[in-house]
């Protein structure tokens, strides 16, 4: 387990990260989210042992994070971190070293993981040589290679086309099977969807929300109606508790405050031509990070 622990940090007079707390168990992948400057990049450092905190407490299966715990974690970053002028087998070389890996087991793990994602043929070529998508594929085997008990994965999909994102989820929910603790920071909320099993959201390095993704949304009042009928939206708007209609292809999306008025919807629905659909989901992730993160800001 990670359990960070009242952690602050301070550079100078600028609070990065206040009080911050959470706790990650094996096997579950934890979003990290906030916008840019939101104290991420610095909890990830603090996480990694890079940077010294100013209090409270960090530790990965009951030991505080040192040296001789940063063995056992990997960290893919949103920035190109290879060595440009070493080919792929060098650059493994030199990772796997350093997080105290066999030479043999290194060129193994390699040539595995070369295969998975269907680039054996660039073991010898170098980095700079690559297209910035099999570069980033390089990143993430070497963030992978030795197995980490915790990986951090910063914006993983940078850079990557559908086939390969497919290609980075089959080997990410493998590791989460494989009981790694995985911390997901992304921009694209759909990917923490698809992932995370809890999260927490950062605004000038304070929690404005975290917990279960799936009790965040079913805790969050306001709900969407997809419908496909022949809509009066006029009418529709003027029901109590709608927010807004969208009509997007051949759907509506009605936005309203609480799930109480769906009811209402529902009957005025009811009455319309050629209805095929109407359905009520949970927010999405978007709209809940855009709503805590405005209401921090206004705050």
């Amino acid at each position: 387990m990670l359990s960070v622990k009242n952690v602050t940090k301070y550079y100078g007079d600028l609070l990065a990260v206040d009080d911050l707390s959470f706790d990650i168990f094996e096997g579950e992948i934890f979003g990290l989210l906030g916008v840019n400057g939101s104290g991420k990049t610095t909890t990830f450092r603090m996480i990694m042992g890079l940077l010294d905190k100013s209090k409270g407490e960090i530790f990965l299966n009951n030991k505080k994070i040192d040296y001789s715990v940063t063995d056992s974690i990997g960290f893919l970053t949103e920035e190109r971190s290879l060595l440009l002028n070493k080919t792929v087998l060098e650059q493994a070389y030199l990772y796997g070293t350093l997080k105290g890996m066999k030479s043999k087991d290194i060129e193994e793990k390699l040539d595995k993981y070369l295969k998975e994602f269907k680039i054996e043929e660039y073991k010898n070529k170098k980095i700079k040589e690559l297209s910035k998508g099999n570069q980033q594929k390089i990143q993430f085997i070497m963030s992978i290679l030795h197995s980490p008990k915790l990986l951090i994965l910063d914006e993983p999909f940078s850079g990557l086309d559908p086939i390969n994102v497919d290609m980075f989820k089959k080997v990410i929910l493998r590791l989460k099977k494989e009981k790694t603790i995985i911390i997901f920071s992304s921009h694209m909320m759909e990917h923490i969807e698809y992932f995370c099993d809890s999260l927490i959201i950062l605004v000038k390095g304070k929690s404005v929300l975290q917990g279960k993704l799936s009790k965040i949304k079913s805790d969050y009042k306001t709900k969407n109606i997809i419908v496909e009928a022949n809509v009066d939206e006029a009418k529709i708007n003027k029901i109590k508790g709608v927010i807004s209609v969208e009509k997007t292809q051949e759907k509506y999306t009605i936005k309203v405050e609480d799930i109480k008025y769906v009811s209402e919807v529902f009957k005025e629905i009811s009455k319309c031509d050629n209805v095929t659909k109407f359905v009520v989901e949970e927010p999405t992730l978007n709209e809940i990070f855009i709503s805590k993160v405005g209401e921090a800001y206004e705050n």
